[in-house]
C-alpha cells in the first residue's frame, strides 16, 4: 500500500500533525456535546438554544471534515474514532438526562471555550512552522470564538 507523503521535513509534519489531530477530537467532541445538549435543552428559551445548538454542530462538524482533510493531505491519517475522541478530548462531559436552558448555555460557553483555548495553542505551535495549516486554524477559531460570544450573550444579565 502505497501512502501519502508531504513535502513538510518530518519535524514540521509531527508538529502540524499533532494540532490537526488535537483539532480533529476537540471538534467531533463538540458536535457531540452540542447535539447532545440540543436534545435536552428545556426550559422558557428551548427553541431559540436549541436551533443555536446546531448551528454549533454544523460548525464542528464542517471544520472537523477541513481538518481531517487536512491531516490527510499531508499524510497523516486522522483518527476520529469514538475511543480516541473520549480519550484525548478537552471538552469535559455535560451532564446526562434534561438541561435547563441556562444550565445549556452555560455548558456551552464551557465547552466552547475549553475548545478556543486549546486551538489558540495549537495556533501558537503551528504558525511559525506552516501557514497553510495556520490558516485552517485561524478560521476555525475565528467561528467557536462567533459562537463563544452568541452563547455568553445568552446569560449575559
Amino acid at each position: 500500500m502505497s501512502t501519502v507523503r508531504s513535502t513538510l521535513p518530518d519535524s514540521t509534519l509531527k508538529i502540524v500533525g499533532e494540532a490537526l489531530q488535537g483539532a480533529l477530537v476537540d471538534l467531533v467532541d463538540l458536535s457531540l456535546v452540542a447535539k447532545q445538549t440540543h436534545w435536552n435543552v428545556i426550559g422558557p428559551r428551548f427553541r431559540s438554544i436549541h436551533l443555536q445548538l446546531d448551528e454549533v454542530v454544523t460548525t464542528a462538524r464542517g471544520h472537523s471534515d477541513t481538518v481531517a482533510e487536512r491531516s490527510a493531505a499531508l499524510g497523516v491519517p486522522p483518527d476520529g474514532r469514538a475511543a480516541t475522541v473520549a480519550a484525548t478530548t478537552g471538552i469535559a462531559s455535560v451532564t446526562e438526562g434534561w438541561q435547563r436552558d441556562t444550565d445549556a448555555v452555560r455548558a456551552l460557553v464551557d465547552a466552547l471555550g475549553a475548545v478556543i483555548v486549546r486551538m489558540r495553542e495549537r495556533l501558537e505551535e503551528v504558525g511559525p512552522v506552516d501557514s497553510v495549516s495556520e490558516d485552517v486554524l485561524i478560521e476555525i477559531t475565528k467561528d467557536l470564538e462567533k459562537h463563544h460570544w452568541m452563547f455568553q450573550a445568552e446569560n449575559a444579565s
